[in-house]
């Protein structure tokens, strides 16, 4: 639902990926997003209207994704999709991170898209910072990339999760990901990344960049 340029980005994709698509909008103009070339149904009408769900063949879809550019349309015909009709893979975009935890609560899940790009954003005009990697819905836990003074080398990686206070999730050791095994030893170019709420990660990155004396080997 929803014929923008995420909306035609995605039908076109799925489409080359070899997917029936419906693009359902209410505005019969937006289909111009679309090339000449999608075979896919192009359905005028509101996204969470039954009849204009099943003219688009939501009784046969397996996943629906809810783009428009209102967060109650998008909500509301997530959760028609889901709820009157079953279909088992359904996202809805939203523009208000506010509102994300409590559509996770309602088994929708949501793409933030504000919060998401901003993250993005910073990631690349911060590249040496902490901005998340990855946040959950609801905003509350978040996979950051954190910065670890060279005094951690060949320290047991038990070490920095006790001084991180969570778990290592993952280091990238020479270009690849690696779950730290028991034992393991964070090694010279190791890059960290933590799991943990947002709210903590300063605190972590504090205790893994100090080059006091604290935290022996």
């Amino acid at each position: 639902m929803g014929c923008g340029r995420v909306g035609s980005t995605l039908a076109l994709t799925l489409e080359e990926l070899g997917h029936s698509v419906a693009v359902i909008d209410r505005d019969p103009d937006a289909f111009r997003r679309l090339r000449s070339s999608f075979k896919g149904r192009r359905v005028t009408g509101t996204g969470f209207d039954r009849d204009v769900l099943m003219d688009a063949g939501i009784e046969q879809a397996e996943a629906f994704a809810a783009v428009s550019s209102g967060d109650n349309s998008n909500i509301i015909s997530a959760r028609v999709a889901r709820e009157t009709f079953g279909v088992p893979h359904v996202v809805a975009r939203i523009y208000d991170p506010r509102r994300a935890e409590v559509y996770q609560r309602l088994g929708i899940p949501t793409v933030a898209t504000v919060r998401w790009t901003a993250d993005q954003m910073l990631r690349r005009l911060l590249p040496d910072g902490m901005e998340p990697l990855w946040r959950d819905p609801s905003g509350a836990l978040v996979l950051a990339q954190v910065r670890v003074a060279a005094r951690w080398t060949d320290r047991p990686v038990e070490a920095l999760e006790a001084a991180a206070g969570h778990r290592i999730a993952f280091v990238n050791r020479l270009g690849e990901a690696v779950v730290p095994p028991p034992g393991d030893r964070l090694r010279a170019g190791d890059i960290v990344h933590v799991l943990a709420p947002e709210e903590t990660v300063v605190r972590i990155e504090q205790a893994l960049a100090d080059d006091g004396a604290e935290g022996g080997r």
